[in-house]
């Protein structure tokens, strides 16, 4: 009887263990931005951040002007002028190494100053890092 209850447990263990550890979601990175020259930089930056996540990281992009940008901007609720938001989650204020930020705005040192926000795209990139290491 018990080898019959330690052989029922192992083909349990083994039948769950690969569908839990393929079945994380990716991170899912929602881009809303205006398609303007000054963000052109950091629009590139981003593409080029994205894909060395592969599968793990999902990236959607909503030109502001657009007609899916103007109907993803009422679904999150954005009234202002804001050249860029970035969405990690559904969220756009996450905690990176310690301290609270929101991807807002321009990247600190990059576009007119009274757009910048107070983040990097390196901050970003801590926190794809950080959400993706166990996926």
């Amino acid at each position: 009887m018990k080898n019959k209850v330690f052989f029922f447990i192992i083909i349990a263990l083994l039948m769950v263990s690969p569908s839990s550890s393929f079945s994380k979601e990716p991170v899912h990175v929602d881009v809303l931005f205006m398609n303007h020259g000054p963000l052109q930089p950091t629009l590139k930056k981003l593409h080029t951040l994205f894909p060395n996540y592969k599968d793990k990281v999902a990236a959607s992009w909503y030109d502001f002007d657009s007609k899916e940008g103007i109907d993803f901007k009422t679904k999150m609720g954005i009234t202002k002028h804001v050249p860029m938001i970035i969405w990690v989650d559904g969220q756009s204020e996450l905690l990176v190494n310690n301290r609270k930020i929101k991807f807002s705005g321009f990247p600190t040192g990059s576009g007119p100053s009274f757009f910048q926000g107070k983040w990097k795209v390196e901050d970003l990139a801590d926190l794809l890092d950080q959400l993706t290491k166990n996926r």
